[in-house]
C-alpha cells in the first residue's frame, strides 16, 4: 500500500522507513503550497485500550507537505508591524509570538464543513505538561528539549461516523526546535506521535485502538501533530488511507494552520 513517492519541495530531508511488513514511504498532502513538513507515520497498533493504552505494531513512513498558509492577519485599527524576516514571520519563534495558545483560538467551532465534507469536534485538552501528550520516549524528550510549554488537542469524527482522530499543538521556543520534534516522529518506526485523545461519545471513544496513522508539521516554533484512524480501528487499505489523508488535512488546514497563520503575520492570536 502507498502513494507515488513526490519530490518535497520545502528543502527538508525526506523522511521515510519502512515497516516490520516492509512498506515503502509514500505521499500525504493534497496542498500545493506552504513545504515545510516531514513524513507522516502510518503504524497499527494491536489490543488498545479505549483510553489510549497504545501498543505499537505496524508502520508506514510517507513524505508529505505542510497545508499552505492563508492569507489572514489580524484586524486591527492600528497599522501591522513588519514580519521578521524568514519563512514563518512572527511565529518563527516563541519570542516574536509570545501569548500562549488556547483552544478557542485553535478549535473554534464544534461543526464545520470543507468542501461539501462535514466534521465534528467531541473533546479538548489543554496540557501544560507536554510529554503527558506525546506518546513515545524520543517525542517527548524532544519536546522538552525544545522547551515546550503547551500542547492543545481535540479531536474529531466526519459526518457518518467512520474517521476519527486527534489533533495536537505543540508549543516550542524555536523553528529550530520544532522540526527536532518532526525529526523525532520521522526517525522512530515504532511508537512516536501525538497521544491520541479518545472522546466520551459513542464514536471517537474508540481513538487510540486499533490501526492509525500519524505525521508531525511544523509552522514556526510549533509542531502540529495528527493521528487518524478507521472507526473500527482495521488497517487502512490504499483506498481508506486516503480518506484518513483527506480528513485530517481537512481539519488542520481549517483549525491549527488557519489560526497559527495569523500568528505569522501579526504576532498575535487571530480575531
Amino acid at each position: 500500500m502507498g502513494f507515488p513517492k513526490k519530490r518535497s519541495t520545502g528543502g527538508e530531508d525526506e523522511a521515510s522507513a519502512t515497516t516490520e511488513t516492509t512498506r515503502q514511504s509514500t505521499m500525504w498532502s493534497p496542498y500545493d503550497e506552504g513545504p515545510r513538513s516531514r513524513g507522516p507515520l502510518w503504524f497499527a497498533l494491536g489490543g488498545l485500550a479505549v483510553l489510549g493504552l497504545l501498543a505499537g505494531g505496524l508502520v508506514i513512513m510517507w513524505n508529505t507537505e505542510t497545508p499552505g498558509q492563508a492569507e489572514t492577519a489580524r484586524r486591527t485599527s492600528a497599522p501591522l508591524p513588519s514580519a521578521p524576516p524568514g519563512e514563518f514571520g512572527f511565529a518563527g519563534e516563541r519570542k516574536t509570538d509570545p501569548e500562549p495558545l488556547s483552544v478557542k483560538e485553535l478549535f473554534p467551532q464544534k461543526k464545520f464543513t470543507v468542501d461539501g465534507r462535514s466534521y465534528e469536534m467531541t473533546i479538548t485538552k489543554h496540557d501544560k505538561k507536554c510529554g503527558d501528550a506525546a506518546n513515545g520516549d524520543k517525542l517527548a524528550k524532544a519536546l522538552k528539549s525544545g522547551k515546550c510549554n503547551q500542547v492543545v488537542r481535540a479531536s474529531f469524527r466526519d459526518k457518518a461516523g467512520k474517521v476519527i482522530g486527534t489533533v495536537g499543538v505543540a508549543n516550542l521556543n524555536t523553528t529550530g526546535s520544532a522540526k527536532k520534534v518532526a525529526a523525532a516522529g520521522g526517525k522512530d518506526k515504532r511508537s512516536v506521535y501525538v497521544k491520541a485523545l479518545p472522546g466520551k461519545d459513542a464514536v471517537t471513544k474508540y481513538i487510540g485502538s486499533g490501526s492509525g496513522a500519524a505525521e508531525i508539521w511544523v509552522h514556526g516554533h510549533y509542531a502540529i501533530m495528527v493521528w487518524f484512524q478507521n472507526k473500527d480501528g482495521s488497517e487502512p487499505t490504499k483506498k481508506t488511507s486516503k480518506v484518513l489523508a483527506q480528513a485530517a488535512d481537512d481539519i488542520a488546514k481549517a483549525t491549527a494552520f488557519k489560526a497559527l497563520d495569523a500568528r505569522s503575520l501579526s504576532g498575535y492570536p487571530g480575531n
